[in-house]
């Protein structure tokens, strides 16, 4: 084999090396307009389920795909929720939760468990209501790809979780037999920061 291709060779086998072992994690910054926190709570017992969402949120995703690790770190603004119901949005905003007091609701979590490239769950925190809990999300769907307009890298998520109300303090007509589980269904778009 002659000496050229040798050290082509090693300089790839070093080049690969390198950038396995120093590769920096990337930041992505949320992108609030397809971002839907969404969640699904019982009406009346099992009488039917009210849906809503979080219509503001921000934060950032670091993700070091060499290393299959990364974090969450979202706030969403308590005051935006939407039923597309005008009365129970209110009564959500000053009765239920009480955003005057907790006008926001926070959610840090670790990217665990990757598959193909991929995280499949977040082990986390979530702080509603004043109450932080332990919360892990599933996640059913993970993709990064250019994004079609700009060219710059973007990942997207489908997460889910069932969390107990009344572990955060949001105790709300329970007394009346309202099932206290919420369904939380977390659609996120974030794009990588400049």
């Amino acid at each position: 084999m002659n000496n050229k291709i040798i050290l082509s060779i090693l300089f790839a086998v070093v080049s690969l090396t390198f950038n396995l072992g120093f590769a920096d994690p990337a930041t992505y910054n949320i992108d609030s307009s397809h971002t839907y926190p969404a969640f699904e709570a019982d009406h009346q017992g099992g009488l039917s389920i009210w849906r809503g969402k979080i219509n503001q949120s921000s934060g950032t995703v670091v993700l070091d795909k060499e290393a299959e690790t990364g974090t969450i770190d979202v706030v969403f603004e308590m005051v935006s929720i939407d039923f597309g119901h005008d009365r129970m949005n209110q009564m959500a905003v000053e009765s239920i939760l009480h955003v005057d007091e907790f006008p926001t609701a926070n959610y840090q979590g670790s990217l665990v468990n990757f598959e193909d490239g991929a995280p499949t769950d977040v082990e986390g925190t979530l702080t509603l209501h004043g109450v932080s809990r332990p919360v892990n999300l599933v996640i059913n769907r993970f993709k990064c790809q250019l994004h079609f307009m700009n060219n710059r890298e973007v990942c997207g998520a489908d997460a889910e979780a069932t969390i107990n109300r009344a572990d955060f303090g949001v105790d709300y007509d329970l007394d009346l037999g309202f099932f206290p589980e919420v369904k939380l269904l977390i659609t996120v778009e974030a794009q990588i920061a400049e």
